[in-house]
């Protein structure tokens, strides 16, 4: 399967010049002008990695990944941006930033800067981990303190979701929206008893409090 880049840029040259050197490196890419449509792709298709300009209609582009990053969504972020003084550059990496490219740009270094996101997030995708707790990407196992863990589809998914997004609050609105999706038992008693069985199956003792909830707002991986 492809990797997935995609380009948010209102200057249609630049975003036209981004897209043909990248499909040329043989990536997917997606393009917009504007951020109306991002989160709608990034629900409906795998993405990789952003490539984010700053000044862009309507919007600060720093600002928008810093509302997507307390939405959930963690998709590395390179931005490409003629914001260029060292202060607007530590801005983007404080507001969720994982890379920051001035423009004007040399196309070699976008493609080397792509090509070592990639790699390096890609390595992170095969197996995550975070704590005791390892995930293996390709046989989509559980293993804690040296031992699989056997849970339901519907927890695996759903400590799957936590795993990617670890010290994120998540509402139960959006654990819904992601983990039940189109199921028609989506209601928000269902997430507690969800989340309640999924305690008992990793942390039977409590000691370990994976899972802590915040009153009123939902619940966070940490």
């Amino acid at each position: 399967m492809n990797t997935t880049i995609m380009i948010v840029e209102d200057e249609e040259d630049i975003l036209d010049l981004m897209e043909y050197t990248l499909s040329k490196e043989g990536y997917d890419v997606i393009t917009c002008i504007d951020t109306s449509n991002v989160k709608n792709m990034l629900d409906e298709e795998n993405i990789s990695l952003i490539l984010m300009d700053r000044n862009l209609p309507g919007v600060e582009g720093s600002r928008y990944i810093a509302s997507l990053r307390t939405e959930g969504y963690n998709q590395p972020v390179i931005y490409v941006s003629a914001k260029d003084s060292s202060d607007e550059i530590v801005e983007g990496f404080e507001r969720g930033g994982d890379d920051y490219i001035t423009k004007p740009f040399n196309l070699n270094e976008l493609k080397a800067r792509v090509k070592a996101m990639i790699k390096r997030t890609q390595k992170v995708q095969e197996m995550m981990k975070y704590r005791d707790i390892i995930y293996s990407t390709s046989n989509k196992t559980f293993n804690i303190d040296g031992e699989d863990i056997k849970l339901t589809h519907l927890e695996h998914d759903l400590l799957l979701e936590f795993m990617k997004n670890q010290n994120i609050l998540l509402s139960r609105d959006i654990l819904l929206e992601r983990v039940w999706k189109d199921s028609v038992n989506k209601q928000l008693k269902t997430v507690n008893v969800a989340i309640k069985r999924l305690k008992e199956s990793i942390d039977p003792r409590g000691d370990k409090n994976y899972i802590q909830a915040v009153r009123g707002e939902g619940y966070i991986f940490c």
